[in-house]
């Protein structure tokens, strides 16, 4: 399963942009990878997983702005289409991280 968080925050007021980094690192600091802007996703193993990850986003969410969480399986994630651009990632994600002991 994955946690899809979709937001756009205010950032007109130096209060309001210290929120939005604040929110965001913590999203960061959760383990949630950018998808592109504003749009984080994070594994979850199970749904009583994915609903304490959707609690902690709740719990640190700003005083204005919207945020969005959807809740995905893997197989409905990898059915998503690019209409334009393709997948980067850092992470190594196919069997060469295979360890063999």
């Amino acid at each position: 399963m994955r946690v899809i968080v979709f937001f756009d925050l205010p950032v007109g007021t130096t209060a309001e942009r210290r929120e939005y980094a604040r929110f965001r690192k913590g999203l960061v600091k959760d383990g949630f990878l950018m998808m592109q802007e504003s749009v984080y996703s994070k594994l979850a193993l199970n749904p009583t997983a994915a609903s304490s990850i959707m609690d902690a986003v709740r719990s640190r969410r700003p005083s204005k702005g919207l945020i969005q969480m959807l809740v995905v399986t893997e197989k409905q994630f990898s059915r998503m289409e690019f209409v334009l651009g393709e997948y980067h990632s850092e992470i190594i994600d196919d069997d060469e991280r295979l360890v063999i002991l």
